[in-house]
């Protein structure tokens, strides 16, 4: 059957829609700091964008539906004393966010009720911090909210160290120690691990509460910074990096034996910029896109493997992106979720990610239930050990306006680790019968010991055959030997010879007084000299020409190079028939010779 088969997937056909310019966030002033971090962070209600400020840090809080050209003074969010480097949003409260900033320091923010930035003020009054975490010795690269414990908050410094708050208290209760600067972190879907990735280039996971890693692994082996996401309730983890040749590449993992990644590293393209990873847990799809490209990548996970689904192309690079959570996407529209994006540092560009259908009831198959702001545990039960998925609410109930229902979050059933080679492993191929062994035939002894002789030993052997018979009556003497004859084994007789014994039976007997005469007289005679000018001690019975025959056809045979020796052998046993025929001869002569001897001692 001919033809090319499609895999089954309801978001084969998603695409990134953006808007105008004017439907933008525009007129913004984000921050150039070199610091690797993604400068905006999204919700439902804000976005959080690092801004570039003097008489130290800050950064603006922008309100959704405040698009288009921004006033050129808006409230910030002021109180570090160094530049804002990283944010993050309480995944509990909207309005609550933590900051990160080059004094070494963590604050907490409430932004205010009915917060907006088009004010009637001609100087609008910035944001105050309402906490402030004191802890690290160096500047803090990063802040994280534990995804299913309340007030519980992780920080990256550059001493080397991540610190979990508990921000009831203000206090930091766990330290994890690391051996250089951490460059990213994220946390598991019940907030008991948290993986990490660091300038060592090392990945690993920490027993958060136990204040040690329980893996720690080599991760992406080129010099620029990796970075990782943990990919939901799953148990398994995205990283993104360089390679040696500074190539860049991807790597999934199994979070309970991440000696290697999954399929090994499974590379991009050769682009500089780093790749940031953002994971969707309802549409199970990663998104991928590199600091300084205008391209975002989306793969689908699938049987342990991500499977290429399209591509945003946008001649706008990016520097800054950010994914809204779930729970606000405009179901009405099939969006499965939206992107924020910096460009040239000047205005954020909303993308959202749509399935293209035309069906106006709610699609429960690419809306599955979501995480909601229900915290599955405090921050008390959490450090006293606690682990727990937070509940998750319904996507319909959004979209029909109302109140969302919780629904009890199901721990997903563990993925089984498969080895195939490829970005991601094949499925295992079914098993088959063992065959059957095969009876290999036993060799015959002889063959297995005897040593196979060479070419030039067949032809000795040939020439020793050929002196045998060769004439030397000019060579030997007529020797004879009175005390007693030379033991020759007796020859094969003929029909013709066993007939005419049988004839010579038959006659009747001759009666003489005279004596016998010696009957081994002539006899010895003729065995020095036949009259044929062949010495009678020279022939050999014919038995023993065959075995002779025998064992020079067996050893050409077993000659090593059949093709060398074929020609040999032919001639070989010509000049063995030419014998045997000349010693058929021969015994036919002393055969009648030896029946004349008897018929004349008879008479």
């Amino acid at each position: 059957m001919s033809g090319r088969f499609v895999r089954a997937s309801k978001y084969r056909h998603v695409f990134g829609q953006n808007v105008k310019r004017e439907q933008c966030y525009d007129n913004l002033r984000v921050s150039r700091n070199a610091w690797d971090s993604n400068l905006i962070k999204a919700n439902p209600k804000y976005i959080a964008v690092n801004w570039e400020s003097g008489g130290g840090g800050a950064f603006a809080v922008i309100p959704l539906e405040e698009r288009g050209k921004l006033p050129d003074a808006i409230p910030l969010f002021r109180g570090h004393t160094a530049v804002v480097l990283d944010t993050d949003w309480s995944p509990f409260d909207d309005n609550i966010i933590a900051s990160a900033s080059d004094d070494g320091k963590v604050f907490l923010w409430q932004v205010p009720e009915n917060f907006q930035l088009r004010t009637d003020a001609e100087e609008p009054e910035d944001v105050k911090p309402v906490g402030k975490l004191s802890g690290h010795s160096r500047k803090v690269g990063h802040v994280l909210f534990n995804p299913a414990a309340e007030n519980v908050l992780a920080s990256s410094s550059g001493d080397f160290t991540v610190k979990i708050w508990d921000l009831e208290d203000g206090k930091s209760k766990l330290t994890l120690k690391g051996n250089d600067i951490f460059t990213s972190m994220s946390w598991s879907a019940d907030g008991s691990t948290l993986v990490t990735t660091s300038r060592d280039k090392k990945l690993r996971f920490w027993d958060v509460r136990q204040e040690k890693p329980a893996y720690e692994v080599p991760g992406h082996s080129g010099a620029k910074i990796s970075k990782v996401q943990w990919m939901g309730d799953h148990d398994r983890v995205v990283t993104t990096g360089f390679s040696k040749m500074s190539e860049r590449q991807m790597g999934l993992w199994d979070t309970r034996n991440p000696t290697t990644p999954i399929g090994d590293f499974v590379p991009l393209d050769s682009g500089s910029g780093v790749v940031m990873p953002f994971w969707d847990d309802g549409s199970q799809i990663l998104y991928l896109a590199g600091k300084g490209d205008g391209n975002i990548r989306y793969f689908e996970y699938q049987n342990d493997k991500f499977e290429f689904l399209s591509e945003y192309r946008s001649p706008n690079a990016q520097r800054g992106l950010a994914f809204m959570p779930k729970r606000g996407v405009n179901t009405h529209e099939n969006e499965i979720t939206r992107a924020f994006k910096s460009v040239d540092d000047v205005y954020i560009e909303p993308i959202s990610f749509v399935v293209p259908r035309r069906a106006e009831t709610f699609q429960d198959d690419i809306y599955p239930p979501t995480v909601g702001t229900e915290p599955a545990m405090s921050s008390g039960e959490w450090f006293q050990g606690k682990s727990a998925l937070p509940p998750k609410l319904n996507m319909e109930d959004l979209f029909d306006g109302n109140e969302p229902k919780l629904v009890a979050a199901e721990a997903r059933p563990r993925t089984a680790t498969t080895s195939a080679p490829a970005p991601a492993p094949a499925p295992l191929p079914k098993a088959e019968p063992a065959p059957e062994p095969k009876v290999e035939p036993t060799p015959a002894p002889a063959a297995a010991t005897r040593e196979l002789p060479s070419v030039n030993q067949n032809k000795q052997s040939m020439a020793t055959m050929a002196d045998k018979f060769a004439d030397k009556d000019e060579e030997e003497e007529d020797v004879r030997d009175d005390s007693s004859f030379e033991e020759i084994q007796k020859p094969v007789e003929r029909p013709s010879v066993i007939a005419a014994r049988q004839a010579e039976a038959t006659k009747p007997s001759a009666t003489s007084s005279a004596p016998a005469p010696e009957p081994r007289a002539e006899p010895k005679s003729l065995a020095t000299n036949t009259g044929e000018g062949v010495p009678a001690a020279a022939v050999k019975p014919a038995s023993e020409l065959r075995d002779e025959s025998k064992t020079a056809c067996a050893s050409s045979a077993a000659a090593p190079s059949a093709s060398a020796a074929a020609g040999g052998l032919r001639d070989v046993l010509n000049e063995i028939r030419t014998m045997l025929q000349v010693q058929g001869k021969q015994i036919e002569q002393l055969t009648s010779e030896v029946a004349q001897l008897k018929s004349k001692l008879g008479e």
